[in-house]
């Protein structure tokens, strides 16, 4: 079996959309860029994203986008708008946004703990 090489790749974030980013960070995580890409192998990189707090979501984005989740009980759907998340936690808008387009399979997480982000 080869031997998997692991590169880092540093994302400045400065100015860019939240979901710009989001698709080259997983994009890189996965390893579709490299000639050797399988799909059930989990070959992708190291990412870093940089000044995660000076991303610049697009429009309204900010007061308009809700992040939810259910909590499994009964009224417990909770919501929190992107700026709120933001305002606690800038990382977190990436962070969310790059989970989502990876795929939900059990290499999901391998590839999560690969991702750093800086503010």
């Amino acid at each position: 079996m080869a031997t998997i090489v692991r590169a880092t790749h540093i994302i400045d974030a400065a100015g860019k959309a939240p979901g710009r980013i989001a698709t080259q960070a997983a994009h890189l995580l996965i390893g579709k860029h490299k000639t050797t890409f399988f799909p059930n192998v989990d070959a992708g990189d190291f990412v870093e994203v940089i000044n995660a707090s000076k991303i610049a979501p697009t429009g309204t984005k900010g007061e308009t986008k809700v992040y939810s989740h259910h909590t499994g009980w009964p009224g417990g759907l909770r919501q929190k708008k992107m700026q709120v998340v933001m305002d606690a936690n800038p990382g977190e808008v990436i962070e969310r946004a790059v989970s989502r387009m990876l795929p939900k399979n059990t290499t999901r997480e391998q590839r999560m703990l690969r991702l750093t982000i800086k503010p």
